[in-house]
Formats: structure tokens, C-alpha cells, sequence
């Protein structure tokens, strides 16, 4: 028995291996994966080599603890069904189906603590998303829009989207949408945005009392600065890696009391610890995904064998991918291999 497994075996360089089929040890089950999602922003950076050498790749998921090195495996939305157990699991637990946060491959296998079952009335394909879902639900958490204010989210990825629609259900005055791509202005306009616009037409400086920095291009906290008025919040939910811009703390920035927030979803804000913990966001997460329509994020679905064409489209035409789900066949003896532009020889 074999799985396939999606490798970055350089900086730049995807391939999709075959590989023997893992065995459940003691506490562990088997999990056959439906789909995995790529979460654009984090995976790139990874894959471009634009992260901290001294970092782990992610402390606080057993399956991607361990230093940035390569052949690196990555990737952390994995939904499929526990097909075998070890004898000291329950065996309730085969056949259902369970989302966890493991690189993408065809089969893994994992704690059955560490297991998430998905709701009923959730698909695969919605149940994918819950990483980014829950990112966004922390920054909403962590901004606390209030009523009649002024927000603005500069970047519109998967989650920056997906932070518009939760900020749409608030009673705010306007709802402001930043981005340089066409139809992902639009995209935030259906999810509830109020107004889209391109970086180069911003509207009146310092009018938001709440901006939101979720590009991931380390020059576009200079936008979000500029658009935040006296005393406002600036949220940093981007994750730059090793990437670095010029901010512009000598003007404005100066007198304007602008607090800076940064937020990152593997942990909860302090302030929420006495009532809140990741189970409670994780309801909330797959609440959000049962209200608000995701399907108009996933723009490509293809069979993991063609992650190095899934990659290179997300790295090179990103005006035409979004979110990109990779589908899992039992077992494969292909392997391709993509390659991207670094800066260095790959």
C-alpha cells in the first residue's frame, strides 16, 4: 500500500511523491484525505524560501513541529475519514469523517486526541477552509469593531475575504475593501464590503477608526497607517516571513496614538482567556462556515498530482487563483515536479 504526499524538496521546487502507506502506533488512527486546502499566503513563503532559518515550521502543530529544513512538507487543512486505528483507540472513531491540520498528503496518520470531527452539515469542501476561517474569526476577535465605526481590510486573499464577510454582520458606518486585483474587489463587494478599491485610489486618509493589514506585502502596512485616523487600531494579521518594507513611522504615525495589533491565530488574546479557549473559536469558525457561502473563494479543484500546477498557478497568475482545494485518489504512482523563480538557482 503507498500514498502520495506533496513536497517542497527546495526553495522553489514541488513535487508529489509516492510513498509506503504509514502504520497507526500506539493512540494514532489512519486518515484517507477527501481534500486538502492550500493556504496561499503562508505556503508560498515556504516554498519561496522567504521564512527565518532559525523558526520552527509551526510549534504549535505536532505535525509540522521541527525547523525549517528541506525537503520541508507543508500544508495544515486536511479533511478525509479515519479508515484504521491502533487496538488502544476506539473503534467508534473508523469511518468518521474529521478534519486535521497536517501537510497535504493521501494518508497520515495522526493522535486521535489531536482529531476534529466535522459537522454533518458541513461538505469537505466547506469543512477545508476552517483554518482560514478561524484566522478570520481571530481578527475579528482581536479588533473588536464597534458600532458605527469605520473599518477598512487592506488585502484580499482567502481570509481577508473571509474577515469581510464576518465584518459585514457588524452595524458599521461604511466597510472599506483594498486590493489591487479586480475580481477580488468584487468578491469582497458580495460578501458585504460597502466600497472596493485599488491601492492607488484610496479614499480620504485617516477616515477608519479600524484597519485590517492582511496582504501579506510588508509595504501595504503604509496603506493601512494612512487610511487609520487619531487614536485608531491597526490590526497586523499578515505573516511577512523574512520579506521587509520601509514603514512610515516619521509622519503622521508620530502623533496619531495609531496602536498596532499584532494577531496570530495560534494563540487567543489574553483578555478572552477567562471565558474563551481554541474549542469555543473553533465552534464559532464552523458556525461561520454554515452561514456564510464560501464557494465563491474556491476558484480551482485539481487531483493532487497536479499540486505543481496548483502551485505555479498561485505563484504566477494570482489575478486567476483564489483558493485552490487538492483532491485525494486512494493511491498514485505519479510524480511532477515545478520549480520557481527564487532569485537563486533551484
Amino acid at each position: 500500500m503507498t500514498r502520495i504526499s506533496v513536497v517542497f524538496a527546495a526553495p522553489g521546487q514541488v513535487e508529489v511523491v509516492q510513498e509506503l502507506l504509514p502504520t497507526p502506533a500506539p493512540g494514532e488512527v489512519l486518515i484517507q484525505t477527501h481534500t486538502s486546502a492550500i493556504s496561499a499566503g503562508t505556503e508560498l513563503l515556504f516554498l519561496r524560501g522567504q521564512v527565518p532559518a532559525e523558526m520552527s515550521v509551526d510549534s504549535t502543530i505536532a505535525a509540522l513541529d521541527g525547523a525549517v529544513r528541506y525537503p520541508l512538507r507543508y500544508g495544515y487543512a486536511c479533511v478525509g475519514h479515519v479508515i484504521a486505528a491502533s487496538a488502544d483507540v476506539d473503534a467508534g472513531w473508523i469511518g468518521r469523517r474529521v478534519f486535521a491540520f497536517h501537510p497535504h498528503t493521501s494518508h497520515f496518520t495522526v493522535p486521535a486526541a489531536q482529531l476534529i470531527p466535522t459537522p454533518d452539515a458541513l461538505t469537505p469542501t466547506q469543512a477545508a477552509l476552517l483554518p482560514n476561517m478561524e484566522t478570520a474569526v481571530n481578527f475579528v476577535m482581536d479588533g473588536q469593531p464597534g458600532i458605527g465605526e469605520r473599518v477598512a481590510v487592506v488585502g484580499l486573499g482567502v481570509v481577508g475575504l473571509l474577515t469581510v464577510a464576518l465584518l459585514a454582520r457588524f452595524p458599521l458606518a461604511h466597510l472599506l475593501a483594498v486590493d489591487p486585483l479586480p475580481a477580488r474587489r468584487a468578491l469582497s463587494l458580495q460578501l458585504g464590503a460597502h466600497t472596493a478599491v485599488a491601492p492607488d485610489a484610496l479614499p480620504e486618509s485617516g477616515a477608519c477608526d479600524l484597519t485590517y493589514e492582511v496582504s501579506g506585502a510588508p509595504a501595504a502596512l503604509n496603506t493601512a497607517l494612512a487610511l487609520t485616523g487619531y487614536a485608531g487600531r491597526v490590526v497586523i494579521g499578515s505573516w511577512y516571513g523574512s520579506k521587509q518594507a520601509s514603514i512610515d513611522l516619521g509622519g503622521a504615525f508620530h502623533r496619531s496614538r495609531i496602536r498596532l495589533l499584532a494577531s496570530q491565530v495560534s494563540t487567543l488574546d489574553p483578555r478572552w482567556l477567562g471565558r474563551w479557549d481554541k474549542a469555543r473559536r473553533l465552534d464559532v469558525a464552523w458556525d461561520m462556515l454554515r452561514q456564510i457561502d464560501v464557494g465563491a473563494l474556491i476558484t480551482h479543484r485539481m487531483p493532487v498530482t497536479e499540486a505543481p500546477a496548483a502551485y505555479r498557478l498561485l505563484d504566477q497568475a494570482p489575478q486567476q487563483a483564489l483558493q485552490i482545494l487538492l483532491d485525494y485518489p486512494t493511491a498514485s504512482s505519479s510524480r511532477s515536479t515545478y520549480r520557481v523563480h527564487t532569485g537563486r538557482p533551484t
